[in-house]
């Protein structure tokens, strides 16, 4: 399925979205992606919505990316007698390891490794930020704090610690069984939540081992300090403006999410912007006009995908959240200065040969009327440095891993073509015109360009460009084998 914009949009499944028809028409609507939040629903719901979006996968001919979204530890407080206490400001208030139930000057919190973390001084954050804390003083089974922002506290709200690196682990014994059954059942990506540290990452991967890429989600300061190591051992990256906004102050996430999206792009990993983009939409069918030009800073950015969460899994239009944020990016890069935008923020690589070929086929595509960008891919590599280009002619991603084109799905400007295997060039060339006709690219009289590897079906190993008619029938006399 043809979309008519580069950037990917990512939509989150729930309530509002579980059946066959809905998602399906979510994916007409413009969804690539489909996020599976494994904080809500059973192992048995999600594979369910699994083995839908797979039959819709089949039904519309083309791949389709599933992400399944880990819940990582959760830090909450206890519960209260009377059910919710008003703090003051300028109060004092205690939290402990005591089941006792709380009251307005204490309750408990049932994470000592908080505690071993705390120094005087700290801040923690309850229910979203809206309730301040200052520790004042601090041990191995309690924190004296004084009450900064006040506000109503209720059973079991969460708790954010936003100074300090915990001793936790990103993987809580439920994450652990979660990525087991999702990578099993057969998922593309896997979101990796409370990462502060490149062993996070280390771990997870560990756990996937190859059955599907692990993007880690940037949501505490620690990973914005960590975020080049982080980066590195990452897949891709989500910034997560959630709980980054909830642990750092508002004004500083804007300029967080240009940075780090920048960075994914110069290293050709897939970085998705996430939380609260259409918020209103969860019950109005019209956004607001400041969340239309959030969506619209983020395409601008050059970020490869956006993101959906309670719009499209609990709202009451989720159809319409889709189609907004499509019409959006459509918008947008229509619009000349995004062109602009994408050539003045291009960093020229050419560290390697597969480095040297993407450029040159950009370059080639900027200066001749080329209709699409055709690469051939057994790892996915050789489409991700053609997306990082951010060249304005469509790419198309042929492959025969089935994996692969799902994964990809993820990625800028990929539309994702599932192949035979091919053994020489001249066969590649053939079904990258084929590709670019039934998709409507090309016509006979319009020119693609072509990249690979010889030899075949091999991963690393893009060596050759070709500028090809895109004709039917195709003719050498001479080509590599």
């Amino acid at each position: 399925m043809r979309r008519l914009r580069n950037v990917k949009i990512v939509a989150t499944l729930g309530p509002s979205s579980s059946d066959y028809e809905m998602i399906r028409k979510l994916h007409e609507a413009g969804a690539d992606v489909f996020r599976l939040n494994m904080s809500h629903g059973t192992h048995e719901e999600i594979a369910e919505k699994h083995a839908i979006i797979r039959k819709i996968e089949k039904d519309v001919g083309s791949p389709i990316c599933i992400l399944a979204d880990l819940q990582g530890p959760k830090l909450r407080v206890g519960a209260f007698k009377k059910g919710e206490e008003e703090l003051e400001n300028g109060a004092a208030f205690r939290l402990d390891l005591s089941d006792k139930e709380g009251d307005a000057t204490r309750v408990q919190l049932p994470h000592p490794e908080i505690f071993q973390a705390l120094q005087a001084g700290a801040t923690l954050l309850v229910n979203d930020g809206k309730i301040r804390l200052k520790v004042d003083a601090c041990g191995s089974d309690f924190a004296d704090c004084t009450v900064v922002n006040g506000g109503t506290i209720s059973n079991r709200k969460g708790v954010n610690v936003p100074d300090v690196v915990l001793p936790l682990r990103a993987l809580s014994p439920k994450d652990r069984a979660d990525l087991e059954f999702v990578c099993e059942l057969g998922v593309d990506w896997l979101a990796l939540s409370f990462v502060q540290r490149p062993e996070d990452v280390y771990e997870a991967k560990a756990l996937a081992n190859s059955r599907a890429k692990v993007l880690s989600k940037i949501e505490k300061p620690a990973a914005v300090a960590a975020f080049d190591e982080i980066l590195k051992v990452s897949d891709g990256i989500m910034v997560a403006r959630g709980d980054l906004g909830v642990e750092l102050p508002v004004q500083n996430v804007p300029p967080i999410q240009k940075r780090l999206t920048r960075k994914c792009r110069a290293v050709a990993k897939p970085v998705i912007v996430a939380t609260q983009m259409l918020e209103s939409m969860i019950e109005s069918p019209m956004p607001t006009r400041a969340e239309v030009s959030d969506v619209a800073a983020a395409i601008y950015e050059g970020a490869d995908a956006v993101m959906l969460s309670a719009e499209s899994a609990a709202g009451d239009f989720p159809v319409e959240a889709v189609t907004t944020m499509n019409n959006v990016a459509e918008e947008v890069e229509a619009d000349p200065t995004y062109g602009e935008i994408m050539a003045a923020s291009r960093t020229v690589t050419r560290d390697s040969i597969a480095d040297g070929i993407t450029v040159a086929a950009r370059e080639i595509a900027e200066a001749t009327d080329i209709k699409a960008i055709c690469c051939f891919t057994q790892s996915g590599t050789t489409a991700s440095l053609a997306a990082r280009e951010r060249p304005m002619t469509p790419i198309i991603a042929l492959t025969s891993v089935q994996e692969t084109a799902r994964m990809l799905t993820l990625t800028w400007g990929t539309t994702c073509v599932l192949t035979e295997e091919v053994e020489r060039f001249k066969m590649a060339v053939v079904a990258a015109a084929k590709a670019a006709r039934a998709g409507g690219f090309a016509t006979e009289a319009d020119q693609i360009v072509v990249t690979a590897g010889v030899p075949f079906n091999q991963a690393g190993t893009t060596n050759i460009l070709r500028v090809a008619p895109c004709e039917e029938r195709l003719i050498f006399s001479s080509d590599p084998e």
